[in-house]
């Protein structure tokens, strides 16, 4: 495939599907499952078309199963969605072994100031012309959890530009 198609792909499919994500969940509180699907095949095309050993492929894939496995158990305790934990492992299919520590650390860092800031907001009443859009009066119930995908997303956009296939896509 030409590289008039390779490097536009690895550099914009990515990071397109990480703001599709995080604005979902967002102004939804759940993000698709094609999401995760998009993310997940598009891996594996640009992975092939570019050339990627086998062996690596193979080991990024290890490491989304992996993810899936540890954010599932997360999703069983309640902890996070059944969305957020099959965007990590999306996430990890991209990213590998070598990068998914920092994409852990830089997810929870979010995450936990993400979350201070609307435990923080919910304290506040919220001005009558901003209770009306529901997103936002969701994000203001204390019922309600916590759009985390804003944080997977956000990780994701941060570390992508060091992970394995966006080095290739960027030197072809």
């Amino acid at each position: 495939m030409s590289n008039l198609v390779l490097h536009p792909a690895v550099m914009l499919l990515f990071p397109a599907a990480m703001a599709f994500a995080a604005s979902m969940d967002l102004f939804t509180m759940t993000i698709p499952n094609r999401v995760s699907l998009v993310l997940t095949g598009a891996y594996f095309a640009l992975a092939l078309a570019m050339g990627v050993p086998y062996a690596e492929v193979l080991s990024n894939l290890s490491c989304g199963f992996a993810i899936l496995a540890g954010a599932f158990a997360m999703f069983a305790m309640g902890w996070i969605g059944g969305g957020d934990a099959k965007l990590a492992a999306a996430t990890a299919l991209w990213l590998g072994w070598g990068k998914i520590f920092d994409y852990g650390v830089t997810a929870a860092l979010l995450g936990g100031a993400l979350t201070i800031v609307i435990i923080l907001m919910r304290k506040v009443s919220l001005p009558d012309i901003l209770s009306k859009q529901a997103w936002i009066a969701r994000l203001h119930d204390a019922k309600a959890g916590v759009p985390y995908g804003l944080a997977l997303a956000a990780a994701g956009l941060i570390i992508y530009p060091q992970s394995q296939i966006f080095l290739a896509g960027a030197l072809r």
